[in-house]
C-alpha cells in the first residue's frame, strides 16, 4: 500500500500544495513552525477521520479561510482509491467520490502506522495514551471495533448523567442495572478485541526487540483489565454503585483498562532507563508494522513525525532497517539519506513544499 498524491487546500499555513508521494521513503526537512507536522496530519486525517493534534476541526482550518480541503490518493494491491476531507461549519468525508456517513467508514481504507515525538514517552505515559495506541490500530482492522467502543461510550455518558441525577435529584438507583448489563455486553467485546490484539503484538515483539538490543532483553506485555468476564464486571459494577454515585462518574470498565510492558521481567515506565523504554516503543511500533501486515496482507503506510530527534543513530538505522518495502513520510529539521535505502526529498519554507 503506499499513497502517490496528497493536495492540500488552506490546511493550517498551506494555502494550496500538491504533493507527489514516491513508493519508498519520503523525507520532508525544514526549520521549525514550517508545516512538516502538518502534511503527517493531513495523512493521518484521511486515514483515521481525526487529527492526532486536536479535537477541534476549527483549529486545522488556515486562519484566512473558513474552509479547507485535504485530498489522498492511494494505492492497494488490489485497488487504487481516492479520499476527500472537507472542513468546514461541518465535516464532509468523500470516498472515491461517495459521501460517507459512518466514520466507521472510512477507517480501513489506508492503513497507518504512526510514530510522533510524544510517543517515545507513552510507556511511562498515562494509560488513556497506551488505550489510544490500540483503538487506532484496531480500529483500522476490524470495522466492528469502532462501532462497539462508540455504544459503549455512549452507555458510559448516559450512565454517569443518571449517577448525578440519583445525588442531586434521588432517583432510583436499581435503574441502574439497565446500563450496567449495556455496558457489561460491549466492554466484554472491546476487551476480546484488545485481548486479541495484545497477543498478536506479544508473538512479534519478542524477537523484534531480541534482535534490536542484540539478545540481551527479554520483552513481554500484560493486559489490565476488569472486564474479563462479564457476571464478575457486573459484580464489580453493583460493588462500587455506592463509590460511583458519590463520585458521579463510573470507576470501572474498559475505560480504564491498560496494558504493561516488561523488561527482563521488570516494568519498564518504573525501573527501565530512558533508553530502554525508547527501544521498547521502537520494538511495540515495529510490532504494529507486523501485526497489521499480517492482517491486511500488505504493508501499511508509516509516518514518522519529527522522527530524527528523538532516536540516536544506532536506534533510528535498527527502526529503518527493519521496515521492510513500507512507504514511510518523515519529517525533520535536516536533510539526510539513508545508506541502501531510497529516500526522496523535500523542502518545506513557510507552508511551500519544494521538491529536491
Amino acid at each position: 500500500m503506499w499513497i502517490n498524491n496528497v493536495k492540500i487546500k488552506n490546511f493550517r499555513n498551506y494555502t494550496d500544495e500538491n504533493i507527489n508521494l514516491n513508493k519508498n521513503i519520503n523525507v520532508f526537512y525544514g526549520e521549525n513552525a514550517q508545516g512538516k507536522t502538518n502534511i503527517i496530519e493531513s495523512i493521518f486525517l484521511c486515514g483515521i477521520g481525526k487529527s492526532f493534534r486536536t479535537k477541534k476541526d476549527a483549529e486545522m482550518i488556515n486562519f484566512n479561510s473558513s474552509n479547507s480541503i485535504i485530498e489522498v490518493e492511494y494505492q492497494k494491491s488490489d485497488r487504487d482509491g481516492k479520499i476527500k476531507i472537507e472542513l468546514g461549519t461541518k465535516k464532509n468525508i468523500y470516498l472515491n467520490g461517495i459521501k460517507l456517513k459512518k466514520l466507521s467508514e472510512l477507517i480501513g481504507n489506508i492503513n497507518l502506522v504512526i510514530f510522533t515525538p510524544e510517543d517515545i514517552n507513552i510507556l511511562r505515559g498515562s494509560p488513556q495514551e497506551r488505550r489510544r495506541f490500540l483503538d487506532i490500530m484496531i480500529s483500522q482492522l476490524r470495522p466492528n471495533y469502532l462501532n462497539c467502543m462508540s455504544l459503549y461510550l455512549k452507555t458510559l455518558d448516559q450512565r454517569n448523567n443518571y449517577l448525578r441525577q440519583i445525588k442531586d435529584d434521588g432517583k432510583d438507583e436499581n435503574l441502574l442495572d439497565i446500563w450496567d448489563e449495556k455496558l457489561a455486553e460491549y466492554a466484554i467485546n472491546i476487551y476480546k478485541y484488545r485481548l486479541e490484539f495484545i497477543n498478536k503484538l506479544q508473538e512479534k515483539i519478542r524477537n523484534i526487540h531480541s534482535m534490536i538490543t542484540e539478545n540481551k532483553e527479554n520483552i513481554n506485555l500484560k493486559y489490565i483489565s476488569m472486564c474479563t468476564d462479564r457476571d464478575m464486571f457486573l459484580k464489580a459494577l453493583r460493588e462500587r454503585r455506592r463509590l460511583d454515585i458519590i463520585k458521579g462518574y463510573t470507576t470501572r470498565g474498559v475505560h480504564r483498562d491498560d496494558f504493561e510492558v516488561y523488561i527482563n521481567d521488570k516494568k519498564v515506565d518504573i525501573y527501565g532507563s530512558q533508553g530502554q523504554n525508547r527501544t521498547a516503543m521502537l520494538s511495540l511500533k515495529l510490532s504494529e508494522l507486523r501485526v497489521v501486515n499480517d492482517e491486511i496482507g500488505e504493508e501499511p503506510i508509516l509516518l514518522l513525525d519529527d522522527f530524527m530527534s528523538e532516536l540516536d543513530s544506532k536506534r533510528r538505522k535498527s527502526f529503518l532497517e527493519n521496515i521492510g518495502d513500507t512507504q514511510v513520510i518523515i519529517t525533520c529539521t535536516e536533510k539526510f539519506t539513508l545508506e541502501n535505502l531510497k529516500t526522496f526529498s523535500y523542502n518545506v519554507q513557510s507552508g511551500k513544499i519544494y521538491q529536491k
